[in-house]
């Protein structure tokens, strides 16, 4: 697996991109990852998507470890970082997939590069555009950073100075899949943080800020993959992306929470591999 390297953006930012390489006539996987992560393509994505001879091209969100923040900036300006990145790499056709915050970004990429390019989304405990209604943070147990967004980057960045994690945000199968397959999550999640809340921040007003894409424009066929007993992404987001998406198909799985939902995702790459 390569390490990081550096796209320069049109306007002179600084992008950190990781791609696993491999075959020229590999099909390819963009990843997109959670919040907050570094956007490494972690040992659990990389190993499913090798077992299927898949490529893997992941972009860091501007404000994590080697992306140049990028204050006010929307699902979709992230998501245009990415497909500038794949323009550079001369990647044509892909398959998109992003876990929780990621989920959003997957879908702005599919968007923004149409279905002829992205041939097949895949979100797994995907948050959904904010519809100003209290019932949207309904069920989440530490919707703290998510509100403190509403009142701007200031107040959130003020908000990330005394956070700390809710331990019932995740549940016990949860803890159990970070122990095991999933591991590497929680480090990469502890790096994505360590050189401050800009990302994250960023991030978290950009879910509750409009996405600069609509739903109804992804008109590749989309997989939401959601956990019934996801307690930071309740399983109504999914239910209310899948009724925007004109190509959407839902699957729950009752007792998983938002980070043992990962367990799914090579069942997920299955489903997305033939349109490949």
């Amino acid at each position: 697996m390569s390490g990081p390297q550096l796209f320069v953006a049109a306007d002179g930012r600084s992008v950190r991109f990781f791609d696993t390489g491999g075959a020229a006539e590999a099909p390819v996987l963009v990843w997109h990852h959670g919040t907050p992560q570094t956007g490494a393509v972690i040992q659990p994505v990389a190993t499913a998507a090798a077992a299927r001879g898949l490529r893997v091209v992941s972009v860091t969100r501007p404000g994590y470890p080697g992306s140049d923040v990028r204050p006010g900036r929307s699902v979709a300006d992230a998501a245009a970082d990415v497909l500038a990145v794949l323009d550079a790499l001369g990647i044509d056709r892909f398959a998109t997939a992003g876990a929780s915050g990621g989920g959003p970004h997957a879908l702005a990429l599919a968007a923004l590069a149409g279905p002829d390019r992205a041939r097949a989304v895949v979100t797994l405990a995907g948050i959904a555009p904010y519809d100003r209604s209290p019932d949207w943070f309904s069920g989440m147990a530490a919707p703290g950073g998510l509100q403190a967004a509403l009142s701007g980057r200031e107040a959130r960045l003020a908000y990330a100075e005394t956070a700390e994690f809710d331990p019932d945000s995740f549940t016990a199968r949860d803890y159990e899949v970070l122990e095991g397959e999933w591991g590497a999550l929680g480090a990469d999640a502890g790096a994505g943080a360590g050189e401050g809340p800009d990302g994250e921040a960023d991030d978290d007003l950009a879910y509750v800020s409009p996405w600069g894409v609509e739903l109804r424009a992804v008109s590749a066929p989309v997989l939401l993959i959601q956990g019934g007993a996801d307690r930071v992404v309740p399983a109504p987001h999914a239910a209310a992306m899948l009724e925007r998406l004109s190509n959407g198909e839902l699957w729950i799985r009752p007792r998983e929470g938002h980070v043992s939902v990962l367990t799914a995702f090579g069942t997920a790459l299955d489903w997305a591999r033939p349109a490949l």
